[in-house]
């Protein structure tokens, strides 16, 4: 890993030492691996320690890490057979969106979600992951065709929010996201969906409204990002961290408003330091939803999506 964050530095610090004896080498007649063994105990301990103790702002800082699983990287390790479906059949075909149909497990399913990108050109080509109106168009087509087909459908939120430029206001943006949860919420087949990184505003809830949210344990969900509350509340985006502890943006904040239903564990140091078993635990959760929804009828699946939305705004129900 080469990027680390402002309250790893300790971290930082350990793993140069690593990269010295590495270069090194056996010339100096020091145990090589004995010391990297130590040393990496030591990485171990630190990672531990903060992350126990990480506050609101910092798992903001975890949920950007650009080295964070992408939704290319989760297709690829979870989904075999993927098979892209592009355009809204309307204006344009959206980068920040990808989508199609896969299998999961030797399952049938629709798979969509936004895609940050890795690299500077990928990152210009996916809009960072902000979607405009074509997008969430794309992404009602591919609920209408799962709901035909009787697909189950799983999507995977990572996005600052929907693009806020004039173009997109122009061409409906509201109105599409819109269009988009109502989607979400009238699918008659499970639908189960994750906050992979950061899940920002009505552009994450657009993808975002299924039977079962699950939510990695470093992402955040919140109304609108710490800076853009900071900047509406103290005219300053300097409070950005005071923003972030009062949003209650975390997994267990998530979790403890019924806004989410599971918490997937990440490894030692956040999904960044280990893509793989990040995503096999998540692989593992969306069965598990999956299976629990098993055999519920298409109107029963609406009926209890409907009911978990509304009772995440009863507050007799989450005190």
């Amino acid at each position: 890993m080469s990027h680390f964050l402002d309250f790893e530095k300790p971290v930082a610090a350990l793993e140069g030492k690593i990269e010295e004896l590495r270069h090194l080498g056996g010339d100096t007649g020091v145990n090589i691996a004995e010391e990297i063994g130590k040393l990496q105990l030591r990485i171990d301990k630190e990672l531990e320690t903060t992350y126990a103790k990480l506050g609101a702002w910092e798992k903001v800082q975890v949920a950007r890490h650009p080295e964070r699983p992408k939704l290319l990287q989760i297709i690829d390790h979870i989904f075999d057979e993927f098979i892209e479906l592009s355009g809204d059949r309307a204006y344009a075909e959206d980068f920040a969106i990808i989508g199609g149909m896969a299998r999961l497990n030797g399952r049938p399913v629709m798979v969509m979600g936004t895609e940050k990108g890795s690299t500077t050109e990928q990152r210009i080509k996916r809009n960072f992951g902000m979607v405009r109106p074509e997008g969430y168009r794309k992404a009602i087509r591919l609920m209408e065709m799962a709901s035909r087909f009787d697909l189950p459908v799983l999507s995977f939120v990572d996005t600052a929010g929907a693009y806020p430029g004039r173009g997109a206001e122009e061409r409906g943006q509201a109105e599409a996201i819109a269009q988009s949860i109502h989607a979400c919420l009238n699918v008659s087949t499970p639908f189960i969906s994750t906050i992979v990184g950061e899940g920002g505003s009505g552009g994450a809830i657009a993808l975002a409204t299924g039977n079962r949210v699950l939510m990695f344990e470093h992402a955040v969900y919140s109304v609108i990002s710490p800076e853009g509350c900071a900047s509406i509340l103290w005219r300053s985006a300097d409070k950005a961290q005071t923003a972030a502890e009062a949003l209650r943006l975390t997994a267990d904040d998530m979790l403890a408003l019924g806004v989410i239903d599971d918490i997937v564990k990440e490894p030692l140091g956040g999904a960044h330091r280990n893509i793989d078993a990040a995503l096999d635990a998540l692989s593992a959760s969306i069965a598990a939803q999956l299976a629990a929804l098993n055999g519920m009828s298409g109107d029963k699946l609406i009926s209890d999506r409907a009911d978990k939305y509304i009772k995440i705004g009863d507050l007799s129900l989450t005190s």
